[in-house]
C-alpha cells in the first residue's frame, strides 16, 4: 500500500489565498515547487488544479480542488474513479483547529472532526479510510480569540503562527516520499517526534 494521489484542501480564489484554511493548498504548491518539471494545471474533467509526478519512484496524482472546500468530494472523487486509486492510497492535506500552529500529524481514518471538506470527501469516497496530513492552525478558544470558528479560519494566520504553519509545512514535505512508498509507520515515527 503507497499513497498515489495527495489532495491539498482550500478554496480558490485571491481572497482566500492566504487564509488558515487553505494550509492543503500551500502544501501542494511547495510540494509540487520541489519536484522537477512538476506543474499543476487546471483539469476540468476534475474540477482542479492537477499534476502528475514522480516521488521516490513513484508516480503521483497531486490535487487542489477548485470547487469551494465543502464540494471537495466531488473533485477527489472524480480523480481517483477515474485513474482506480483506492481510498487507502488516497493523502488528503488540510488544516486542522485542534492542533497548535507548528504540529503537524498524519493519521488514517477517522471522523471528519466537523471538516467541511472531510465530509464530503468521505462521503464521495464512500469510506472514512483515506490517509490525513492534518496541519495544525490551532483553535480560536485555545488562543483566547473570541472569533467564531468560520470567521478564524477563512482569515490569515497572525505573523508568528505563519512562521510555525510554514514550519510544520517543511517537515510535512520531508516525509511524503515515507509516504508514497508506503513507509507509513517510519513517517509518522519522524512527523511526530520532529
Amino acid at each position: 500500500m503507497s499513497i498515489r494521489l495527495i489532495v491539498g484542501l482550500g478554496n480558490p480564489g485571491p481572497e482566500y489565498e492566504q487564509t488558515r484554511h487553505n494550509a492543503g493548498f500551500w502544501l501542494v504548491d511547495n510540494l509540487a515547487n520541489t519536484l522537477p518539471g512538476c506543474r499543476l494545471q487546471r483539469e476540468a474533467r476534475f474540477n482542479g488544479m492537477v499534476a502528475k509526478t514522480s516521488i521516490a519512484g513513484n508516480e503521483v496524482w497531486l490535487l487542489e480542488p477548485l470547487t469551494f472546500m465543502n464540494r471537495s468530494g466531488q473533485s477527489v472523487g472524480a480523480l481517483a474513479r477515474f485513474f482506480k486509486i483506492k481510498p487507502d492510497e488516497v493523502l488528503v492535506v488540510h488544516d486542522e483547529l485542534d492542533i497548535p500552529p507548528g504540529v503537524a500529524k498524519l493519521k488514517k481514518g477517522g471522523s471528519s472532526g466537523g471538516h467541511n471538506g472531510l465530509k464530503d470527501i468521505t462521503a464521495a469516497l464512500g469510506t472514512q479510510d483515506y490517509w490525513r496530513l492534518r496541519l495544525g492552525i490551532g483553535h480560536p478558544r485555545s488562543m483566547n480569540l473570541q472569533q467564531a470558528v468560520a470567521d478564524f479560519v477563512l482569515h490569515r494566520p497572525r505573523r508568528e503562527e505563519q512562521v510555525l504553519i510554514e514550519e510544520s509545512i517543511d517537515k510535512s514535505l520531508s516525509i511524503i516520499p515515507l509516504a508514497v512508498e508506503g513507509k507509513f509507520d517510519v513517517a509518522m515515527m519522524q512527523l511526530h517526534t520532529a
